[in-house]
C-alpha cells in the first residue's frame, strides 16, 4: 500500500515555501512544470494567478513585492519563458523587490538530446538574478527553495532563481524544509555618520532611496533635518515606491531631462547619499556628461542600499537634534473646466480625482508631467515607478499591487505604446477582479523617443519618424480592452477625464480610460 505521507519534490517544495510565509504564485507554466502546477492544485496553500505572457508575471510579481513587502513566486518555462520574462525581471532587480522565481527544466536525462527548448537555463537566469541554483535531487529542491527565498528577502530585496529540472519535481522523497532567517542589513560606519553631518548646509544635497522612501516617518524625519540644516531634500527619478500625500514629506525627484537635472544640481558642493548611488543620465549623449553632480562635489555614501537607510536617517537626526518637520495641509488640485486634454489640464484632471489609499502605477513617460507636483497635497498615496527603464511595466505592476492590496485602488498611468508590451494583463486584471484603472495616454507614437532622437542631434526625415510613429493604423485600447473583459472608455475633454476617474475607482473590478491627447 502506498505511504500517504510521501511526497514528491515539487510538493516539498510548495508546503516548504508556504510554511516560509509566500501565499501569491504568479504563474505561466508549461510541459516541464506540470508537477509543480499539481502541487499547488492539491495543497490549495497558495493563491494562483496566470499571466498569458511571462513578461506580465514578472511583472506583476514585482508590484506584489513592493506593495505587500514580501516576495511572490513565479512559475516559468525554460529558458524561452524566462527570457521573456526578462524585461520586467530587470525593472525589478533595479527595484531591489524580493522575487522568487521557480524555473522549469528539462528531465536531467533529457538536456543531452538537445529538445527544441533546451538551452542554457542558468546563463539566462544569471542575467536577470542575484542568486541562482539548480536543484539535483527530490530531498532537497525544498532546502533550496527556502534559501532562495531567505535571499530574496533579505534587505533591500533581491531576485533569487530556482531552476527545478521535471523529474526532480515529480520523484517521491520530498521533504519540508524550515524557513531561514534572511540576512538583515549591514551596519553603518560611525565614521561616515560624522562625515555626513559635518557636510550638512544650505550647499549640500540629501539624495535618500530605497526603503527610507516607503516609510513617511522617516521621510518627514529627513524634511525636519533639511529645514534645520538648510540642505536641499531630493529623491532618485525612479523608485519602488514612495508613500506621498498630505502629512507626508514631498521630496522632489531628479527629473529625466538631463539638462533639467545638470541645472539643478549644479549649485551642490556635498551630496549625502542614503540607499540611492551617484545620479547618472539615463543615456550617454553628445557633449553631455554621464554623472550628474558637479564634478568637484563631495560624495558621501551614508548608506548603501545594503545598508539600513532608516536608521541612516534617525543618526543624522540624533546628531544634530533635529526633529520630524511639520508638513503642509491637505490640498487639492482644481477641477479642470472642459477642454482639451493638454498637458496642464490632464495632470490636473487625474490629480483632482486621487481617492485616498490610492496606489499610482507611473508608465506616463511623457504625458501628465505635473500629476506628480499637483498631488502633493492629495490624501495620502502610494507612487510607484518604472525603475529600470524596460518599457511594458505598468499593466503588469498594476495587477499585481492590486494583488496585494484588494481594499486600494489602483491608477495606472500609462504611455501607449508602452502598454502594448504587455497589454495582456488586462485578462489577469478582469479575470482577478482587480480594482484596476487603466489611463491610456494615446498620443499615438513614441513621444519619448523622439525627444531622444533629437538630444543625439539628429535631423530625422519621414522614415526615421515613421519608426517612432503609432497610426496606420490607429490603435483601439477601447476594443482592445474589450477583448480582454475589461470595460472602458474613450475620453478627449479634461472635465469628463475627472468624472470617469472619479467614478472608475469607486467601481470593483478593471477599468480602461482611453484619453486622447
Amino acid at each position: 500500500m502506498k505511504d500517504q505521507t510521501a511526497m514528491n519534490g515539487a510538493e516539498s517544495l510548495v508546503r516548504s515555501l508556504s510554511a516560509g510565509g509566500v501565499e501569491v504564485c504568479f504563474a505561466n507554466p508549461g510541459t516541464s512544470e506540470m508537477q509543480f502546477v499539481d502541487a499547488l492544485d492539491r495543497t490549495r496553500l497558495m493563491r494562483c494567478v496566470l499571466g498569458l505572457f511571462e513578461g506580465v508575471v514578472s511583472g506583476a510579481a514585482d508590484g506584489y513585492a513592493r506593495m505587500a513587502g514580501k516576495p511572490a513566486v513565479t512559475l516559468l518555462h525554460l529558458a524561452p519563458g524566462l527570457a521573456n520574462a526578462g524585461a520586467n525581471l530587470h525593472n525589478a532587480k533595479k527595484a531591489r523587490s524580493p522575487m522568487l522565481n521557480i524555473v522549469g527544466n528539462h528531465t536531467l536525462r533529457h538536456l543531452r538530446y538537445d529538445a527544441p527548448l533546451t538551452a542554457d537555463v542558468p546563463a539566462t537566469a544569471s542575467v536577470f538574478s542575484d542568486w541562482v541554483r539548480t536543484a539535483q535531487t527530490a530531498d532537497t529542491i525544498a532546502r533550496d527553495a527556502i534559501e532562495g527565498l531567505a535571499v530574496a528577502t533579505g534587505h533591500p530585496g533581491r531576485i533569487a532563481t530556482l531552476i527545478a529540472p521535471a523529474d526532480i519535481g515529480w520523484q517521491e522523497g520530498g521533504v519540508i524544509a524550515p524557513p531561514m532567517q534572511p540576512h538583515g542589513p549591514r551596519a553603518l560606519d560611525p565614521q561616515v555618520i560624522a562625515r555626513a553631518v559635518s557636510a550638512l548646509g544650505p550647499d549640500a544635497l540629501i539624495l535618500c532611496g530605497g526603503t527610507v522612501l516607503e516609510d513617511p516617518a522617516s521621510t518627514r524625519l529627513l524634511a525636519g533635518i533639511a529645514r534645520q540644516t538648510g540642505a536641499k531634500l531630493m529623491a532618485p527619478g525612479s523608485n519602488r515606491r514612495i508613500e506621498r500625500g498630505a502629512g507626508r514629506a514631498n521630496i522632489p525627484r531628479i527629473p529625466y531631462p538631463i539638462d533639467m537635472a545638470i541645472e539643478q544640481l549644479a549649485p551642490f558642493r556635498r551630496a549625502v547619499l542614503i540607499e540611492a548611488q551617484p545620479p547618472v543620465a539615463f543615456f550617454a549623449y553628445p557633449n553631455r556628461p554621464s554623472l550628474l553632480l558637479p564634478e568637484a562635489c563631495e560624495v558621501i555614501q551614508l548608506a548603501e542600499f545594503d545598508q539600513d537607510g532608516r536608521a541612516a536617517v534617525q543618526a543624522l537626526a540624533d546628531s544634530i537634534g533635529a526633529k520630524s518637520a511639520r508638513l503642509t495641509d491637505p490640498s487639492r488640485a482644481e477641477i479642470p473646466q472642459a477642454g482639451p486634454l493638454q498637458d496642464l489640464a490632464l495632470s490636473a484632471a487625474i490629480a483632482s480625482a486621487l481617492p485616498e489609499g490610492a496606489i499610482i502605477i507611473d508608465e506616463s513617460l511623457t504625458s501628465a508631467n505635473q500629476v506628480d507636483s499637483m498631488s502633493a497635497g492629495a490624501p495620502p498615496h502610494s507612487w510607484l515607478s518604472i525603475t529600470g527603464g524596460a518599457i511594458g511595466i505598468g499593466p503588469p505592476l498594476s495587477a499585481g499591487a492590486a494583488v496585494a492590496c484588494p481594499d486600494r485602488p489602483v491608477i495606472a498611468l500609462q504611455a501607449d505604446g508602452s502598454a502594448m508590451y504587455t497589454l495582456q494583463a488586462l485578462w489577469t486584471q478582469a479575470r482577478e477582479g482587480l480594482n484596476v484603472t487603466t489611463i491610456i495616454f494615446a498620443n499615438k507614437s513614441y513621444d519619448l523617443l523622439k525627444h531622444e532622437l533629437f538630444k543625439v542631434g539628429a535631423n530625422p526625415g519621414p522614415d526615421a519618424l515613421n519608426l517612432l510613429d503609432l497610426r496606420r493604423p490607429e490603435l483601439d485600447f477601447i476594443s482592445l480592452a474589450a477583448g480582454m473583459g475589461v470595460p472602458g472608455r474613450r475620453v478627449d475633454c479634461a472635465a469628463e477625464l475627472h468624472r470617469t476617474l472619479s467614478d472608475a475607482v469607486i467601481e470593483p473590478g478593471p477599468f480602461l480610460i482611453e484619453a486622447i491627447l
